[in-house]
Parts: structure tokens; sequence; C-alpha cells
């Protein structure tokens, strides 16, 4: 048995791992590459070496974030017709997410093409989307549900079952068993996990007693999250400045997960009186119908958050939430002055409304940007959290004057802590571990930490597009 890994070794993005038993092939995850200049190159590459996909028999998906998922179009148009199997939850996500990135691309492609047109330069060079959203469309009729703790058999042979992984609605862990040649082996993917103790969903389900191999992610494996109770002073102290100074507060935040988690922690902290009434402007159509589609998947929910859903339903003139749709109501928001709270995607700056909103404050000492997420290398918004004084947005110069506010604690990937708790659901040492999904030195760092914690040995750092055998 092999196991391929053409993504997410040595970095966070581009999720996707082949799994080679000798009878079947199969992708877990199928994901995207973000941020930098060379993503574009990767996403073009990332299909078109290591295994035909044509040959495989099936996809499973860990959960619905484009790192993970977005892809999954292009593997379709590259000849894949087999079944991709996930949560119930995570198909209404992608039945959103999926042409939304398409159509994002569609119009990137739209305005590199008439910024070129005005300025009476050739067309050579721009490329065309990775995929459009009818090729987006066509990728979601192979999606197969599959409920959490259901075990199904894809192929003769393999068995899987999926676990909530607590990262994000419909997010799973993965348990494969392959059986060949009179033995059975399980394969352990722990896709992203979220931070146990958190609002929204439930924490992650414990991982099996034993594997003989486990891929784990490490987008945090080198630092602890600050606590819950740190991160609302640190908000609530932004808002108190931001207020004093009358300005906006501007979120960037990834539709899925991010948007609610961040509604979640604002409605609480009104409904205790440590933040005044408010209106918060949703301004993401994405983030709109990820909001809708929790709701509708109500039983995934903690009972916290059921309770404050009925709280803010009960007082909207203390919680005020718009969800806007139009693009003319997304213009009015930056006509306003004061006292805004505008929560916009996406989560890292790179497209998507936000980038209108952060134009307009960026520039102006009153406001606050409010960073509540991962910012991967050479995204606009990892330059800010380092520091940028200058960025450009839509090709303009935009001085950031603004205070960049960066809050810890909301992420929705599990510590270097709480990795290592799930970790210590295992029984014995797996046969083989390996460290996927994180920087290069985020990677190092919980490896070791693994190994002084566990004892364990055979902990390893697969480099990208490499193949080991089990």
């Amino acid at each position: 048995m092999r196991l391929g890994f053409f993504g997410a070794a040595g970095e966070v993005t581009g999720s996707c791992t082949l799994v080679d038993t000798g009878q079947a092939r199969f992708l877990v995850d199928c994901g995207m590459f973000q941020g930098g200049a060379e993503a574009r190159g990767k996403n073009e590459r990332a299909l078109s070496f290591g295994f035909d996909v044509r040959r495989l028999d099936f996809v499973l998906l860990t959960h619905a974030h484009i790192d993970h998922s977005g892809l999954l179009p292009r593997l379709a148009m590259l000849g894949f017709r087999g079944p991709v199997y996930t949560t119930p939850a995570t198909i209404s996500l992608l039945e959103v997410l999926l042409p939304d990135a398409a159509h994002i691309q569609e119009k990137e492609a739209e305005w590199l093409l008439r910024n070129r047109h005005r300025r009476g330069r050739s067309e050579r060079g721009i490329l065309p989307p990775l995929y459009t959203v009818m090729q987006a469309q066509a990728a979601l009729k192979l999606l197969r549900p599959v409920s959490y703790d259901e075990s199904f058999s894809p192929l003769a042979g393999i068995g899987v079952r999926f676990r909530d992984a607590g990262h994000i609605l419909g997010s799973a862990s993965l348990e494969v068993t392959v059986a060949s040649g009179g033995r059975s082996r399980r394969l352990v993917f722990s896709g992203d996990l979220g931070m146990p103790g958190r609002p929204v969903l439930n924490d992650p389900a414990p991982p099996p007693a034993t594997a003989d191999a486990v891929l784990i992610e490490s987008t945090y494996g080198n630092r602890l999250h600050r606590s819950l109770g740190e991160t609302e002073d640190e908000i609530v102290n932004a808002f108190a400045r931001t207020r004093a100074a009358g300005g906006n507060i501007v979120i960037p935040a990834f539709a899925v997960g991010r948007t609610q988690e961040i509604l979640f922690i604002l409605t609480d902290l009104v409904r205790h009186g440590r933040l005044p009434a408010m209106k918060v402007f949703v301004d993401s159509p994405m983030a709109n119908s990820a909001t809708r589609i929790t709701l509708e998947h109500s039983q995934l929910l903690d009972a916290a958050t059921r309770e404050l859903i009925a709280w803010q339903q009960a007082h909207p003139h203390k919680m005020d939430i718009e969800f806007v749709a139009d693009v003319e109501r997304s213009r009015q928001l930056n006509d306003i002055r004061h006292g805004a709270v505008i929560v916009s995607a996406s989560g890292m700056c790179e497209a998507g409304r936000i980038k209108y909103h952060l134009r307009e404050n960026l520039r102006r000492h009153e406001s606050t940007v409010l960073i509540a997420g991962f910012q991967a290398a050479g995204t606009l918004g990892r330059r800010l959290v380092d520091g940028a004084k200058l960025v450009r947005i839509f090709g303009e110069p935009v001085p950031v004057r603004a205070k960049i506010c960066t809050v810890g604690g909301l992420s929705a990937h599990a510590d270097q802590a709480a990795l290592l708790d799930w970790l210590a659901g295992f029984h014995k040492a797996p046969g083989k571990l390996f460290v996927v999904h994180g920087e290069s030195s985020a990677s190092q760092a919980f490896a070791d930490a693994i190994r002084v914690r566990f004892g364990w040995h055979d902990v390893q750092l697969p480099q990208a597009n490499s193949f080991v055998t089990l």
C-alpha cells in the first residue's frame, strides 16, 4: 500500500492524499492551493502528475473548506467520474462554495481582461479560470452523502467511517480499513480538527484505539490559542477603542464556520452586557447561505448555541443582524463613517466584498480591522498581520492606518495542546504517523512535541508530491 502526498505537505493548503492499496486507488480530499503568486501554478499542476485521475475509484472528502474541496471540479474536468463521499452538511455547503469559487475566478479573469483593454495592452498571459460555474455545478452531481458514525464500504475490501471533527459544520475525521491478502490495516485521517470547548459545534470525536497509519493536521502545531475568556476581553477592548475613536470595525471572516462563530461571540457578549446593543452587517452572499445551512442542520450544533439563537430571535433590537444581499446595499456600507460592524468574506482578504471594505477603512486611523483567523503566507491578510504599512487592493496603493487587531482564540483549528490530546486517544503508537497540513515550522514543532509527550519515534513530515510505502 502506498500514500501519495499531493498537497498540504510542508504547507497548509491544497490537501490531497492518494491511497493506492494495489487493488483500489482513491483520494482523501482534493483541495485548492491558496495564498501567494505561486498558488495558481500549483493548482494547474496539482492533478497532472503522480496519478491518472481517470483510474481513481472514489474520493473521500473531510469537509467543505476550499483548501480541501476546491479542486473537485477540476478533477471532474480531467476525467474523474467516480463518487465523492462526504457528510450531508458538507454537501449542502459545497452547493454554495464550489459555484462561488468558480464565480470568483471568472470575475477576476474578466477584471484582468478589462484592465488590459483599458490600458491598451495585449490579453496574452491572462489565464482562464481553473473551472467555470457550469463545471462546478457538474461536479456537485458526484457527491454522495454519508452520516457520521455510519460504516460503509465504497469498494470491496474497504470500510470507511466518518467521525465528527468539530472544525466546521459537517467536518469529519476518517477511519479507513483496508483488507488485502488476508490482512486488515486501519488508516486514520484527522482532517481539520476543531478546538474543544469552543462555541457552535460539538467537540471533536476521539480517534479509534489503534491505527496502522495516521495523518494529522498541524496548522497550529507550534502554538497555543488564547482562552475564550481572553479572546472576549480582546474583542471588548477593540470595540471600546473603535467606538471612542469614531470608526468602524471590519472583520474578515471565512463564510463557513468563522462568520457563525463571530456572530455567536458578539451576541453572547451583548446578552451579558459586555457590549452594547449593536447592528452587525454580514456582507457575504456565501456567508448568508452558510448561516442558513447551519440553522437547517441545527442537530449538529451544541446546546449553548441553540439556546443563544433562541435568545437573539427574542431580542432582535439588542442584536440586529442584517444579511446584506445585493451589491448596491454592500456599496452603501462604505458610506457609513462610524459605528458599523461589518463581517465579510474572504477570511484571508484575497477576494470577495471584504476587499472593498478594507480599501475604505484601512486608510482611516479611527477604524479597526479585527483579524480572527489563520492567514496563509502570501495573502493580503497575512501582510496586514505582519505589519505592512502599505498594501495594494485592486491595483491601488492603500496606506494602512487602521488598527490591526489579531485575536487568537477564535481559530477553528485545534492548537498544539488539543492536537496532542486528540492523539492521546490512541492506546498505543500508530504504525506510522504523518504530520501534514501545516507550514514547515509548525509541522516540525508539532512532530517534536509528539516525540516528547508520547515517545513515538516514527513521526514523519512527508515531502510534497512524494510517495510513502506502508
